[in-house]
């Protein structure tokens, strides 16, 4: 059984870190077929080039566990091409369940790199090296689906930056039903924002909690959604994740402010969780050393608000519904 580690610290009280799945041995992976650690499957049918990713993130560990099943279940694309990417092994080599916020990365947020300054410029670090040689593989991807899970408490949603085309295809596939359109994060750009990406269709999927056995289920949801979507995957393939019986109706918010911490006392008058709407509008939501954050509009939706925030990182985004 995964060893139960020591509760973090938030600035709203104690959050316990119980890593309740297992991480997968990716040592039969590793060597991939196209890079390391990517494997890559063309049909004779023509067909987009589909790529899920996991682990852009080295402690989330779910991505891994579809992967690896899809991977050991011989998942092969009936038309098109069907890329599957381990980003960050070098982090999730690193894993601990004793200690899972550790290997998140080994030197830097893989997951702030993706601009052309950064990846073409001389900073070293081994994300960086890791980025360099995963961008050209990226540059012939025409559907991207990117893996991730989250610390704190919120409903699963999928981020989509601006493109309007990747938020077209997020509200079709419906799992999981809350879209937000956002500017992305003041430190640095996302795999989804990588301009090659962001200019055809890519999706963040925030499917659920690091370390929970429901989040696995949303991810294989969301994957087969789009598998199915794109036509790349016979629909009734075994492995694939069945769409739901009664599927709820998707909505679009749009992200109005992005809130940055600015002090080490950034602190939220209330432990929130992700995907509550504050009501009305100009009500307290944070204090940031002296300084009052407050909600802009009526129905003010808080997107993966952090109760752990350092300066200079996202604490929360505040959006409003659209339609």
């Amino acid at each position: 059984m995964p060893r139960t580690p020591s509760p973090v610290q938030g600035g709203s009280g104690l959050l316990r870190l119980e890593v309740q799945i297992a991480a997968p041995d990716l040592r039969p992976f590793l060597g991939g077929n196209a890079l390391p650690g990517v494997w890559s499957f063309a049909a004779e049918a023509p067909g987009p080039h589909v790529a899920v990713v996991a682990l852009v993130h080295g402690n989330e560990i779910a991505g891994a566990v579809v992967l690896d099943r899809w991977l050991r279940a011989g998942l092969r694309p009936v038309r098109g091409r069907l890329s599957l990417v381990f980003a960050n092994v070098d982090a999730y080599a690193r894993f601990d369940p004793a200690d899972p916020t550790a290997s998140r990365f080994l030197d830097e947020d893989m997951n702030r790199l993706w601009d052309e300054e950064t990846l073409e410029g001389g900073r070293r670090s081994t994300e960086l090296r890791r980025a360099r040689v995963l961008r050209p593989f990226f540059d012939g991807v025409d559907i991207l689906l990117d893996l991730h899970s989250m610390l704190w408490p919120s409903d699963p949603l999928m981020l989509v930056g601006r493109s309007a085309r990747a938020a077209e295809l997020a509200l079709s596939l419906g799992v999981p039903p809350l879209v937000v359109s956002d500017q992305g994060h003041a430190s640095g750009k996302r795999l989804i924002d990588y301009a090659p990406l962001s200019r055809r269709a890519a999706i963040l999927v925030e499917a659920g909690s690091h370390w929970e056995s429901a989040t696995i289920g949303t991810m294989e949801a969301a994957g087969a959604a789009l598998l199915r979507a794109s036509g790349v995957v016979a629909p009734e393939h075994p492995v694939l994740a069945p769409p739901p019986a009664a599927p709820a109706k998707a909505r679009l918010a749009e992200v109005t402010r992005t809130v940055v911490a600015r002090t080490p006392a950034f602190a939220f008058v209330q432990a929130f969780r992700g995907g509550e709407v504050v009501k009305r509008r100009n009500t307290l939501i944070a204090l940031d050393g002296e300084a009052e954050i407050r909600s802009p509009h009526d129905d003010c939706l808080l997107v993966m608000p952090s109760l752990r925030t350092m300066p200079g990182q996202t604490a929360v985004r505040l959006a409003r519904f659209v339609g």
